[in-house]
């Protein structure tokens, strides 16, 4: 582990500033906004612009880096992400703000495809599973130190929008520091949400399900604790602990789920998810809103990347590149209504709306796990389970490069006559 860090620091600072800059903003928008006297409405337009945005930006920024390479499309993504966040201490209005999330939205993609892809082309199949695992370690703990940064003292209301733009613009010197060739990268192939529902319903409205409830929280909490008399600092500290929970959790909930039936695994996060909603309705209090929320967080936050493995262990090996880009839009379009619709429950009978709809969401997972485990047998063999951090998922430029490498140890490893493949199908 510590060989694996070193070799690879540069890209690992990389990747953690542009997510501690991607948590700070999210929950700093969502409670400035509120400090500027925005309704819950708008802010949900707002933030919901960064998800509308990764929709298009999913399909478009990997085409970008396929065309003009990694370094320039990564230094054009960046520069433009951090020009969005300094216009938004420059404006104080909806719509400027709404257009810099759009904006934000499209670029992150992108810049994840890139650290991903050139950190796979670094890797070496020794130290392989060690590099993802810090990885993914990044994904978690980003986050939650941007949430955290919130609390900072900021007595001119300019100071952490500054952060988030230098946070950016330095994650680009690691990438240009690397001393490794950029890869080559060819965009994805697609499968439609048509197919993928077909091979895997569960999937499918799993992932769609959870991505809306893990957003709806996300970016609603802290407008949810200030409505409950909290401060700011007291607001982003409620979110912290709740995403420090759901990282947490995730690698024993994946091993449990390696160990058996997936959808029985998603029955009982959604239904736990469910109880700690209903009991922050019935007792609300500060401390309820703590442990409630950090065990709701624990629920919600890996129904996804069980969703996921879920899918891959009925997927063949060709279709697993496909499908993350599918489960990656569905991800987004779950984000975009539950980003869309969740800050405007928080007015209806003093917040209870809010609570209600996080049950909701989780009892319609639990609804169709237990549909789908009553239609259909669990598979035989089942593959392994990736951590998930709260704000995206693994993206295509993972899978794809370890599909390569994959093929190319086939090739190199297969002395056999070509009928043999015909009998390993």
């Amino acid at each position: 582990m510590k060989r694996a860090f070193i070799e690879n620091w540069a890209l690992f600072l990389g990747m953690m500033l542009l997510m501690v800059a991607n948590g700070l903003l999210v929950t700093l928008l969502t409670i400035r906004g509120a400090g500027l006297g925005f309704s819950d409405f708008t802010i949900s337009i707002m933030q919901a612009a960064y998800p509308a945005g990764a929709l298009i930006g999913t399909a478009a920024a990997p085409r970008m880096v396929e065309k003009v390479g990694h370094i320039r499309a990564f230094s054009a993504l960046a520069s433009l992400v951090s020009i969005a966040a300094i216009l938004h201490l420059l404006t104080s209005d909806p719509v400027s703000w709404s257009m810099m999330r759009f904006l934000a939205g499209f670029c992150y993609p992108g810049m994840y495809v890139i650290t991903e892809s050139w950190l796979q082309a670094k890797a070496e199949n020794r130290n392989r599973a060690q590099i993802l695992s810090i990885y993914f370690m990044i994904w978690m703990a980003g986050p939650a130190i941007g949430t955290a940064l919130v609390a900072l003292p900021d007595p001119s209301g300019n100071l952490l929008f500054g952060v988030v733009s230098i946070l950016i613009s330095l994650s680009i010197v690691p990438l240009l520091l690397s001393g490794n060739k950029a890869p080559d990268y060819e965009v994805p192939d697609r499968m439609s949400v048509k197919k993928l529902y077909r091979v895997s319903p569960m999937a499918v409205l799993g992932n769609l399900l959870s991505a809306t409830a893990v957003a709806g929280w996300f970016i609603t909490l802290p407008l949810y604790a200030l409505s409950l008399g909290m401060s700011a600092a007291q607001a982003s500290g409620v979110l912290v602990v709740a995403m420090i929970v759901g990282a947490v959790v995730q690698y024993p909930i994946g091993w449990i789920s390696d160990k058996t039936d997936r959808r029985l695994v998603l029955l009982g996060l959604a239904l736990l998810g469910a109880a700690a909603s209903f009991w922050m309705l019935l007792y609300p209090s500060h401390l309820t809103l703590v442990v409630g929320f950090g065990v709701l967080a624990g629920a919600s936050l890996p129904m996804y990347a069980v969703c996921t493995a879920h899918a891959n262990d009925q997927l063949k090996p060709s279709q697993i590149v496909p499908a993350s880009g599918t489960m990656l839009f569905l991800l987004n379009l779950g984000q975009f209504v539950g980003t869309l619709v969740a800050p405007n429950t928080v007015s209806i009978a003093d917040g209870k709306g809010f609570l209600i709809v996080l049950a909701a969401l989780c009892l319609l997972v639990a609804m169709v796990a237990v549909l789908r485990r009553g239609q259909e047998e669990a598979p035989e063999e089942t593959g392994s389970l990736q951590a998930i951090a709260v704000l995206g998922a693994p993206q295509s430029g993972v899978l794809q490069a370890e599909s390569w490498i994959a093929e190319e140890e086939s090739d190199s490893n297969s002395d056999v006559p070509v009928n043999s493949a015909t009998e390993r199908e």
